[in-house]
């Protein structure tokens, strides 16, 4: 079955405090390009969301339960809130609480699944195609409102960060094989991850931190997910090993995340941040993809099986 692709804006931006938040106004572009605006901004201010840290509780819906995924995660969690709980205008009032005066909202996307259509071509071959329709809308923090119960807090004990990490990586199902190296890296051909010793990094959170990063590249490979390009990258800077390394940083972020740990350091940080701007810039819907492709990879890697219509 194929998937039609199409992006559709929803009333979005929070607005200046004389504009009601519960009726922003609406911006100009396609989804891609607003979302892309959205993480420009932080990356000129020295922000790099996928490298923000973040507590192993993940970023919720009050009302639904549910924790988001993909890019939302990165948007949200980048807000620098103490509480993991989101809602919308609509649900704080729901709650019987309200959003404080001036607070400015965070976007967050998601897609919608179109009914199934069939199409006969001239040959007389029928194809079956569902759109899905990527859309965003805005939530606000429960840091930012009044008037609701916060909820209880888990009682269940807090597993040791590192040993959490282990667990993730020696419960991923499928593993690539592993050798010892002189640097990091993933080797498609061979199915191969190379590592240097733990005892050589800076920090245990360091080594995981640069595991999670070349399992998550990994999970391209054939046997498993199959990311297109994984074992053709071209050179360093193109725009297939750009988002390849996008994917990667995603997907180790998350895994840092859900672990308990913080994403490992980056080298050149201003050769780091101007690279990304420059190549968003010139690809709005790059975020949106990369973002997909590492929660699929961070699934596997869990070996979590998302729920219909999750990406």
């Amino acid at each position: 079955m194929a998937a039609s692709i199409v992006s559709h804006s929803r009333n979005s931006w929070v607005t200046p405090p004389f504009q009601s938040a519960a009726h922003p106004p609406k911006p100009r572009g396609s989804v891609y390009e607003i979302v892309t605006a959205r993480i420009l901004e932080q990356l000129e201010k020295g922000v790099i969301p996928w490298r923000r840290p973040w507590r192993a509780e993940l970023p919720m819906n009050l009302i639904s339960g549910k924790a988001y995924r993909g890019l939302n995660v990165f948007l949200l969690a980048s807000q620098g809130y103490g509480s993991r709980y989101w809602m919308t205008y609509q649900q704080a009032v729901k709650l019987g609480g309200h959003v404080r005066q001036g607070e400015h909202s965070t976007l967050v996307t998601f897609w919608h699944i179109g009914e199934e259509r069939t199409r006969t071509s001239p040959d007389g071959t029928v194809e079956k195609t569902r759109p899905f329709l990527l859309r965003y809308y805005h939530v606000f923090n429960l840091e930012q409102t009044e008037g609701i119960d916060i909820p209880r807090a888990s009682s269940q004990p807090r597993v040791n960060p590192i040993e959490q990490c282990e667990a993730v990586v020696s419960g991923m199902p499928n593993a690539p094989k592993r050798e010892q190296s002189d640097r990091a890296w993933y080797r498609p051909p061979s199915d191969t991850v190379g590592m240097p010793a733990r005892a050589l990094f800076a920090s245990s959170e360091e080594y995981y931190s640069t595991l999670f990063h070349e399992l998550t590249h990994s999970t391209g490979h054939a046997s498993r997910i199959g990311r297109e390009g994984i074992e053709q990258l071209n050179t360093f800077g193109s725009e297939s090993y750009s988002r390849e390394e996008l994917v990667a940083e995603m997907g180790a972020a998350m895994l840092c995340g859900i672990s308990g740990i913080a994403s490992g350091t980056v080298e050149n940080y201003a050769a780091y941040l101007k690279a990304w701007i420059d190549r968003l810039r010139g690809d709005s819907r790059l975020l949106i993809s990369a973002a997909s492709a590492a929660q699929k990879a961070a699934d596997y890697i869990q070996g979590v099986q998302p729920v219909g219509g999750e990406v």
